[in-house]
C-alpha cells in the first residue's frame, strides 16, 4: 500500500483567516522548545531502544504540540501530531512494538513537524502530511507500509535551504511555569521566575556597556594626565620656593650693604631692615612667599580631590565590570540549544546519501555567546554535511576497510581559558591530499612540484571556490562553503585547524572567543602605526638579534617548538621593522592550529582589555582584519589576525616573489628637554605644526630614561635643570656610542659667550637664546634633520 505525498508551494502564504496571529506566534515559540526537547529524547531512544521514559516524554511533548496546534487553528500539524502520539501510546501500552525501523520513522515525523512549524513561523502555508499520518496509523495497528519516496524530498524542501536560522536565545516559559518535559516531578525542582526579552535589545545593552567601558578608559587616561600635570605643578612650586628663598637672601644682602655704605647718617635707633624706606622690596618678597604658600596649599587640595576621583573611578570601574559581566552572562547560551538542528542536518544528509551515520556529542553543555553561536550555525551545518558526504564512506566501502557500516560524526565542546574549542570530526577516509594538490596546481594556487607540508596543503580547502568533487550535486561539488567557514571563524576572532589521517578520518578544531564584546589583546607598533592582536593567538614574546633576523630560513625556538620568522611590516605592507632604540628585535609569537610564527615588530606595547567593534564590509574584506577597537584617547586601532597573513605569504607560488613594501620616510622624532612645563608645551606645539613627532622630558635624568626605549633624531635642550643639567646630559650623550649621533640644539636664557663656548666644546651643534623666534628655531631644526644620515 502506498500513499502519495503532499507537496508545498514554498511561496504560498499562510491563510490567517479566522486565526489569532498572537496565538499562532505563541504556538510557534512553544513548539520550537518542545521539538528541541523531543530531539534529545529521540537521541536517548536511539541509544537505548528499550527504555520506557523517552517514549513517555515524547508522547507528552506530542500531546502538547497537538493541543496547541488545534487551539491555534493549524490543523495539519495537529493531525500529524495526533498520528504520532497514537503510535507512541500503542507502544507504551504494549499493543504494538516500535521495531528497528520505528525510530527512523519517528525521526522523519519530528523533522516534518519542525519544517511545518518553521513555515508557520515564517507565515508560509503548510500542507497535510497524509502519507506520514497513514504510516503512523498503520504502525500503531501493527501494519507496515512501504513508502514511495523519502519524506524529505517529497513533502518539504531540503532542511538547510528551507529552514531559516532560528533565534538561539534561550527563551523560558512564562513566570511560574516550567518548560514541558524538563522534569518528571515540578516538587523536586521548583520553577524559577524568568522573563523574556528581545535579542536586539540585549545586544544594544551590551553595546552600551562597552561604550561605558570606553568612556571609563578615557577618564582614566585623562585623570592620569591630570596627575602628571599635578606632579609638574609640585616641581614648579618647589622651584618657585627655592627662587624666593634666594631672592630673600639677595634682598637682605643688598639692604645691609647699602646701610654700610651710608654709614651713620641714619637713625641708629632702628635696624636698616626695620626702616620704611628699605621695606618695599622686602614686602614684595614676603607677599610672593605667601602666594607660593597659597599655591602649595591649593596643590594639596587638588591632590586630595584627585585621590577622591581616583577612588570613585575605581568603584565605578568595578560596578561597570560587574554590569558588563552580568549582561554578557545573559547572552551566554548552552551549545546544546543548537543540537536538535544539527541532528536534523546529519539525518537528512545520511538519508540522501544512503549512508548510516551516528552523531556523538561530548560536552554539549558548554556555553557560548549567543551571537557566536548564531554566526557559527551555518558553518557547523556545512561541516557536518561535508563530514557525511565527503568524509564517510558508503557502507560497502566501510565493510571492505574493516570498519563498522555505521559511520560516526563527533562534536566535542570544551572550554580553554577565555576560548571555546569545538571539534567536528569523522571516522571516514580522511582528506585526499593528492586530489587537493592536483586541483591547487590546476588553479595556480601553488607552483607545480612545490614542497608543501601536509598542514599547508590541507589549508587549500579553505580557498574560495575550491572543491575536489568530480560531480556537482545539491550537497557537494560547487566549491562554496569551507572558505565561508574559515572566513566566519576569522571574523569572530577565532582560529581553525585541520587534522587528517588517511582511512582514519578528519577533525576540524575551531577555537572561538567565548564572547564577542570584550577580549584581551596585545598591542604592537610597526613604524608609526599600532595594531591590536587578540591574545588567544599569542603564545608568548621573545627577542632576536638583527643578524639572526636577516638569516635566510632562520627560526626561533620557544617552548620546544620552532617558529618561522616573519616581519609584520612586510605582512601588512609597511616598511620593515627596525626596532630603533632596542638592542634586539622584539618578537610576537603566534600560534594558530599547526602554524607557528615569530613576527618581528618595532615595539610590544603591552596587553589590555578591549571592546571589539565591527568594521564595514570594505575593511572586513581586507585579509587579516576582522575588527577594530577604540582607545582611551578616542583613537581607533585595527585588530589584526596575523595567521592568515602568514599563511598567505607562506603558500605564495615560489616563482612569484613577494612584493617588497615601499620604504616610507619615517617621521623624525624630536625630544624637548626643559624643566619648564610652558616651554615644553609651546615648543612641542611648534614642532608638531611642522609634522614632527615630539617627546618631552623634564630634566637630564628623565631624558636618559626615555632614550633607553627610543633614540630621538634631534634634541632641544635647556641648560638649567634639576637633578642633571643640560651640560651634563650633553656630555653623557656624546660619550655614548648609541646617542653620540643625536644632534643637540641648546635653547637657554644663558646667552653669554662663556656658556656658548662651553656648549660647543662638548659637541652641541646649535645654540639659541630664549625667547626664540619660531622661524629661526625651525630653520635650525630642519637643517639638522635634513643633514642627518639615517643609514
Amino acid at each position: 500500500m502506498a500513499v502519495p505525498a503532499a507537496a508545498e508551494d514554498p511561496d504560498e502564504p499562510l491563510d490567517l483567516t479566522g486565526l489569532d496571529a498572537e496565538l499562532v506566534d505563541i504556538f510557534v515559540e512553544e513548539s520550537g522548545d518542545l521539538l528541541d526537547h523531543s530531539d534529545g529524547l529521540l537521541a536517548q531512544l536511539r541509544e537505548a531502544p528499550g527504555e520506557r521514559e523517552p517514549l513517555i516524554g515524547l508522547q507528552r511533548d506530542l500531546h502538547t504540540i497537538k493541543g496547541g496546534a488545534r487551539m491555534a487553528g493549524i490543523m495539519a500539524i495537529g493531525e500529524l501530531g495526533h498520528a504520532m502520539e497514537s503510535l507512541l501510546e500503542a507502544v507504551v501500552e504494549q499493543r504494538c512494538e516500535l521495531g528497528s525501523d520505528g525510530i527512523p520513522l519517528l525521526e522523519r515525523g519530528f523533522d516534518r513537524l519542525h519544517v511545518m512549524v518553521t513555515r508557520v513561523g515564517a507565515r508560509r502555508a503548510v500542507g497535510a502530511s497524509e502519507r506520514l499520518s497513514v504510516e503512523f496509523d498503520a504502525r500503531a495497528r501493527g501494519e507496515t507500509l512501504v513508502p514511495e519516496a523519502p519524506e524529505t524530498s517529497a513533502s518539504a524542501p531540503a532542511l538547510p535551504d528551507a529552514a531559516p536560522i532560528e533565534p538561539l536565545t534561550p527563551l523560558s516559559a512564562p513566570i511560574g511555569e516550567d518548560v514541558a518535559g524538563e522534569g518528571e516531578d515540578i516538587s523536586v525542582r521548583a520553577p524559577q521566575e524568568q522573563v523574556r526579552i528581545r535579542a536586539d535589545l540585549l545586544d544594544r545593552l551590551v553595546n552600551y556597556a562597552g561604550e561605558v567601558a570606553i568612556y571609563r578608559a578615557r577618564l582614566e587616561q585623562q585623570l592620569g594626565a591630570f596627575r602628571s600635570a599635578m606632579a609638574e605643578m609640585e616641581q614648579t612650586n618647589t622651584r618657585l620656593r627655592d627662587q624666593l628663598r634666594r631672592l630673600d637672601i639677595e634682598t637682605e644682602a643688598q639692604i645691609i650693604a647699602r646701610f654700610q655704605r651710608e654709614g651713620d647718617s641714619g637713625d641708629a635707633a632702628f635696624d636698616p631692615l626695620e626702616l620704611d624706606r628699605f621695606s618695599t622690596l622686602q614686602q614684595l618678597s614676603r607677599a610672593l612667599a605667601e602666594s607660593a604658600t597659597d599655591m602649595t596649599s591649593l596643590q594639596g587640595t587638588l591632590d586630595d580631590l584627585t585621590r577622591q576621583y581616583e577612588t570613585l573611578l575605581l568603584q565605578q570601574s568595578r560596578v561597570s565590570s560587574d554590569l558588563q559581566e552580568g549582561l554578557m552572562r545573559t547572552r551566554m547560551v548552552p551549545f546544546d540549544a543548537l543540537l536538535p538542528r544539527l541532528r536534523r542536518v546529519v539525518r537528512q544528509a545520511a538519508s540522501e546519501t544512503g549512508k548510516q551515520v551516528q552523531l556523538r556529542l561530548d560536552g554539549a553543555q558548554g556555553e557560548l555567546d549567543r551571537n557566536v553561536l548564531e554566526r557559527m550555525t551555518a558553518p557547523l551545518e556545512h561541516m557536518l554535511r561535508n563530514a557525511v558526504v565527503h568524509g564517510l564512506e558508503a557502507p560497502e566501502r566501510r565493510r571492505e576497510a574493516g570498519k563498522p557500516e555505521q559511520g560516526t560524526v563527533r562534536i566535542a565542546v570544551r572550554r580553554e581559558g577565555s576560548e571555546v574549542v569545538l571539534e567536528v570530526g569523522d571516522d571516514g577516509r580522511g582528506l585526499d591530499r593528492e586530489a587537493i594538490r592536483r586541483r591547487a596546481e590546476e588553479r595556480g594556487l601553488v607552483r607545480t612540484g612545490a614542497a608543501l607540508g601536509d598542514g599547508d596543503l590541507d589549508m587549500m580547502i579553505f580557498q574560495p571556490g575550491f572543491s575536489t568533487a568530480d560531480e556537482v550535486s545539491r550537497l557537494a561539488g560547487r566549491g562554496v562553503g569551507m572558505d565561508v567557514v574559515a572566513s566566519e571563524v576569522r571574523q569572530l576572532g577565532g582560529t581553525l585547524d585541520i587534522h587528517s589521517r588517511r582511512d582514519q578520518g578528519t577533525t576540524f578544531t575551531l577555537r572561538l572567543p567565548q564572547t564577542l564584546a570584550v577580549t584581551q589583546a596585545v598591542f604592537v607598533r610597526i613604524g608609526e602605526t599600532s595594531f591590536a592582536v587578540p591574545i588567544a593567538s599569542v603564545r608568548g614574546v621573545g627577542r632576536i638579534t638583527r643578524e639572526q633576523m636577516a638569516e635566510a630560513g632562520a627560526v626561533y625556538s620557544y617552548g620546544g617548538e620552532e617558529y618561522a620568522l616573519h616581519d609584520l611590516g612586510k605582512l601588512v605592507g609597511h616598511a620593515p621593522a627596525r626596532a630603533e632604540g632596542h638592542l634586539q628585535m622584539p618578537l610576537l609569537l603566534i600560534g594558530a592550529g599547526e602554524l607557528r610564527a615569530a613576527v618581528a615588530v618595532d615595539q610590544i606595547i603591552g596587553n589590555r582589555e578591549i571592546v571589539v567593534k565591527p568594521v564595514g564590509p570594505q575593511v572586513a574584506s581586507v585579509p587579516g582584519i576582522f575588527g577594530a577597537t577604540i582607545m582611551g584617547d578616542g583613537s581607533v586601532r585595527v585588530i589584526l589576525d596575523v595567521a592568515p597573513l602568514v599563511r598567505r605569504q607562506t603558500v605564495q607560488p615560489r616563482d612569484e616573489a613577494p612584493a617588497e613594501a615601499t620604504e616610507r620616510r619615517q617621521v623624525p622624532l624630536v625630544m624637548v628637554v626643559d624643566d619648564s612645563v610652558t616651554m615644553r608645551k609651546v615648543t612641542g606645539r611648534v614642532l608638531e605644526r611642522h609634522n614632527l613627532e615630539v617627546v618631552t622630558a623634564r630634566d637630564g635624568v628623565d631624558a636618559l630614561e626615555r632614550m633607553d626605549e627610543r633614540v630621538p633624531d634631534l634634541m632641544l635642550l635647556d641648560i638649567e635643570m634639576p637633578r642633571m643639567d643640560g651640560y651634563e646630559l650633553a656630555t653623557q650623550m656624546k660619550a655614548d656610542a648609541r646617542l653620540r649621533g643625536v644632534p643637540i640644539v641648546m635653547i637657554t636664557s644663558r646667552t653669554g659667550e662663556k656658556h656658548r663656548q662651553r656648549a660647543f666644546e662638548i659637541g652641541v651643534e646649535r645654540y639659541l637664546g630664549k625667547p626664540y623666534q619660531e622661524n629661526e628655531l625651525m630653520r635650525n631644526v630642519l637643517d639638522l634633520l635634513g643633514g642627518r644620515d639615517d643609514g
